[in-house]
């Protein structure tokens, strides 16, 4: 069994922004291997099924993005997982919006979700993809991050979603070497 995150705010009012990323990949793989995410529970709304072959629970946390740890460990703890099992999908700032990074441990790199996860798992080496959302040039972070995306990144959006979804895919076939080869150079910018 895998635990895959996607991290993310609930409610309609922040549906669709850049720090919801992860919930829209993570939508996005439930989708492609119709896993569907009704089940209410771990403080959040999950799914079970088969991802890419594997035996995988889709997890979004309810519990706003700055407490996200709760949910996760509760949802770790009742699978009875290793760190190795868990995926968690999010934003960061610190890469463009076309490309994502597969790490398979670190810190959390300022980002409070992240923060919370590790503080409550007691842990930090499990599998993250992070998804590239970008910087503002100047301004409020704050408000970019809980901003929504432009038309140009909209239409950028999809393909984003789609890589990152195939780089959960490979993680959950082949492991995190095989799809930091195949992802971390990867910059859909590049193709346009």
């Amino acid at each position: 069994m895998k635990l895959l995150v996607g991290l993310g705010n609930p409610g309609d009012k922040y549906a669709g922004t850049r720090h919801n990323i992860g919930f829209m990949v993570a939508d996005r793989v439930a989708e492609r291997h119709r896993v569907a995410i009704k089940k209410k529970g771990y403080q959040g709304v999950y799914g079970v099924g088969r991802a890419a072959g594997e035996e995988t629970t889709i997890l979004l946390p309810q519990t706003y993005m700055n407490r996200s740890g709760a949910s996760v460990n509760a949802a770790f703890k009742s699978l009875g997982l290793t760190p190795g099992d868990l995926i968690v999908i999010y934003d960061d700032l610190d890469l463009p919006l076309g490309r994502i990074r597969v790490r398979p441990d670190g810190g959390h790199g300022g980002h409070n979700g992240m923060r919370d996860i590790i503080a409550i798992a007691g842990f930090k080496d499990f599998l993250r993809i992070k998804v590239g959302i970008g910087r503002p040039e100047r301004g409020d972070v704050t408000g970019h991050v809980l901003g929504r995306f432009t038309s140009d990144e909209k239409i950028l959006l999809p393909q984003v979603l789609d890589l990152a979804a195939d780089a959960a895919e490979v993680l959950l076939t082949d492991g995190p070497l095989e799809a930091m080869n195949r992802f971390n150079n990867c910059n859909l910018l590049d193709s346009l």
